[in-house]
């Protein structure tokens, strides 16, 4: 009672309580919380901080999931020590059709190299996986959906060229929507360039290893993706050739849950191991030590 006819007396708004005196008040150690910093996780929505992430592979902590990444990434992750020599570096797609969209060709291309810093879908280097030399050839699915076109199929047709020669394995790591539709059929060429050029490695005698990331669709699904002598895929990745509603279009059924995803094609006999990105590079090591019988 005596506290309220206080109140009352001295006219006090008891909202005022509850503000900040920022007068009087000061914060110190303020976070910087810019835009980037944190990543939603799209399966258990768990916030996670930025370099977090980077510190586990770009794996979601609680979950698992394994966020998309770029070419330059997989290379950190793969390569040892970051050091390797890429080649084809300067080879840029052309317009060969004049392809008109509501959005040019050109001006696609254009967007993509000043987006990903790259001049085309796929980098292609050579370096060392624990002291093992390789030729490592990685799509790019920020870049026009890791699309083949004449480009990438060309860089791919040297990275198996150049592991032939110099008799190095070949690992590919796959992300792509498939053929790059803005080319015709000088993208659909490339399927078949690639896909005989690695017919000739293996009959003599090459190592070829794939990794298929999220998402491996269309005629890359069709071709590179599924002619290893070992497929390794990541977990929960999308494989396929098209999507489920066209199929479920086509033949008019249901479809079985997931049965696009990498767990579903393991337990098909279609790809041989789910592999998580931390694992990635020992499990690479371990299946080149033993098929090329090389000793520690």
């Amino acid at each position: 009672m005596i506290f309220l006819q206080y109140i009352l007396k001295r006219k006090i708004n008891m909202s005022d309580w509850f503000r900040r005196d920022s007068k009087n008040i000061k914060t110190f150690n303020k976070r910087d919380t810019k835009e980037g910093m944190w990543y939603s996780c799209p399966q258990c929505r768990s916030v996670i901080y930025k370099s977090v992430l980077q510190q586990n592979y770009y794996v979601c902590h609680e979950c698992s999931f394994h966020f998309r990444i770029t070419s330059n990434d997989y290379i950190k992750i793969i390569i040892d020590d970051g050091k390797y020599q890429e080649f084809g570096k300067n080879i840029t797609s052309g317009d060969p059709l004049s392809f008109k969209t509501p959005k040019d060709y050109k001006i696609q291309i254009q967007e993509s190299v000043k987006k990903t810093n790259k001049n085309s879908a796929v980098t292609t280097v050579k370096g060392f996986i624990n002291e093992i030399k390789v030729v490592l050839a990685v799509m790019d699915f920020s870049f026009i959906g890791g699309s083949m076109g004449s480009v990438v199929g060309e860089k791919i047709s040297k990275a198996i060229v150049k592991a032939e020669q110099e008799n190095l394995p070949l690992v590919i790591v796959t992300s792509s929507g498939g053929a790059r539709m803005q080319e015709g059929a000088y993208s659909l060429m490339q399927l078949a360039k690639t896909s005989s050029k690695l017919a000739r490695f293996s009959k003599n005698g090459g190592l070829y290893i794939v990794l298929i990331a999220d998402p491996t669709t269309g005629g890359i699904s069709a071709s590179i993706a599924m002619l290893g002598d070992v497929i390794l895929a990541e977990p929960n990745a999308l494989i396929c050739f098209a999507g489920p509603r066209v199929i479920k279009q086509t033949i008019g059924q249901d479809l079985p849950e997931g049965f696009q995803k990498s767990e579903f094609l393991l337990k098909k006999g279609f790809i041989d191991e789910i592999v998580h990105r931390k694992d990635l590079k020992k499990k690479l090591t371990v299946l080149m030590r033993l098929l090329l019988k090389k000793n520690e």
